[in-house]
């Protein structure tokens, strides 16, 4: 069993957990994933890893309620114990060689930016983080951000937090301002990530979008996470999560995952309901 040592509510919908995880702990790596099972009859569930602590046997995992599962997961407490937490999985990023990157990071998504510029920063290479909010009460990780990025630019689409704009605004101020980059990591909404990479693609900068959006069970076996990269068929869970974002055909995968949403709004309210009739 694998005990949640810590619970902190970061925002009204996003919580974070530190899970006893030590064999999961001391393989991970930023980019990848674990696949967890609240208990013996709960679903299986992709999360990516937000970090890790190898000494003390910890991994950290960001979720947002948006489904039955992260509900049932956002009603556990600390002491309470997973009954699966399996990982690491997925192909790492690919961090070596990188001198000066700007990591762009959208709402809950910023959850997977973080260990992916806390990994650069630490190999010596000059981090950019642009991180983006509807609002600044749905923020989350700003100081953690801040101590691993050489510079912080925080965009709010109402400017309650940060500058007023989109981070691709913020984007391309940068680059129009002279800084140039090895590689732009984009991870977040699907939509934002599209207009990410449209835009690294007007000035030639090499890309990475993380797909972990669309992952559902984790092993492609449900086929939900099927996209096209390049012309060709791939599964964001065994071949990525990440991808080149010049070649992924972003508005077939937009397409791809809506198509689950009115069951995953159904079950949602289903376990809603069932955790009503017990507090009653």
């Amino acid at each position: 069993m694998y005990r949640i040592l810590e619970k902190r509510k970061l925002n009204p919908t996003v919580t974070l957990m530190k899970i006893e995880a030590p064999a999961v702990a001391k393989k991970a790596e930023p980019g990848q994933f674990i696949i967890l099972r609240t208990d013996a009859d709960g679903e299986r569930i992709p999360l990516t890893i937000a970090d890790y602590d190898r000494a003390a046997g910890s991994v950290t995992i960001i979720f947002q309620i948006v489904g039955a599962t992260t509900e049932k997961l956002g009603h556990m407490e600390t002491g309470d114990c997973l009954c699966d937490f399996v990982g690491p999985l997925g192909r790492a990023t690919e961090t070596e060689g990188l001198r000066k990157v700007a990591v762009v990071g959208g709402g809950v998504g910023c959850a997977i930016a973080y260990p992916v510029a806390k990994k650069l920063f630490e190999q010596g290479a000059e981090v950019h983080a642009v991180v983006g909010f509807r609002t600044k009460e749905l923020v989350i990780l700003e100081d953690e951000f801040a101590a691993a990025s050489h510079r912080l630019v925080k965009m709010s689409d109402d400017g309650s937090w940060g500058e007023k704009g989109l981070v691709t605004d913020a984007l391309r101020g940068l680059i129009e301002s002279g800084e140039v980059y090895d590689e732009v990591i984009t991870i977040g909404p699907l939509p934002m990530m599209k207009f990410v990479c449209k835009l690294t693609r007007e000035y030639g900068i090499k890309t990475v979008a993380s797909m972990n959006p669309i992952m559902i069970d984790g092993t492609g076996m449900c086929g939900g996470c099927r996209l096209t990269v390049g012309g060709e068929t791939k599964f964001a869970c065994v071949d990525g999560p990440e991808f080149d974002g010049h070649l992924i055909d972003f508005d077939e995968a937009i397409a791809r995952s809506s198509m689950y949403k009115p069951f995953e709004r159904a079950a949602h309210e289903a376990t809603c309901n069932l955790f009503s009739k017990e507090v009653k």
